[in-house]
C-alpha cells in the first residue's frame, strides 16, 4: 500500500477515474486537466509536477494518464 496522499483509482466502466485526496473523494477525472484542477482546489499549486511523482500520486489499476475504458 502506498503512502501517497493522492490516489487515482482504476478506470470506471464508462470512463474516467475516481480521485481521492487523503482518503476523501475529490471527483471523477476524465483527463489530466481534471485531475490537476482537483489538486489545485485541494491546495497543491504545482499539481502538474506532482502527477508523475509516486510520493504524491498513486495510479491504481491501469496506466497513468489514461482515463478511458478499453473496450474489446
Amino acid at each position: 500500500m502506498s503512502s501517497a496522499p493522492i490516489v487515482v483509482h482504476r478506470v470506471a466502466g464508462a470512463g474516467g477515474r475516481r480521485v481521492t485526496i487523503r482518503a476523501r473523494i475529490a471527483g471523477l477525472a476524465h483527463s489530466d486537466a481534471d485531475l490537476v484542477e482537483f489538486l489545485r482546489r485541494a491546495g497543491l499549486p504545482d499539481a502538474w509536477d506532482a502527477l508523475d511523482d509516486p510520493r504524491w500520486v498513486e495510479w491504481q489499476g491501469g496506466r497513468p494518464h489514461e482515463y478511458n475504458a478499453d473496450w474489446p
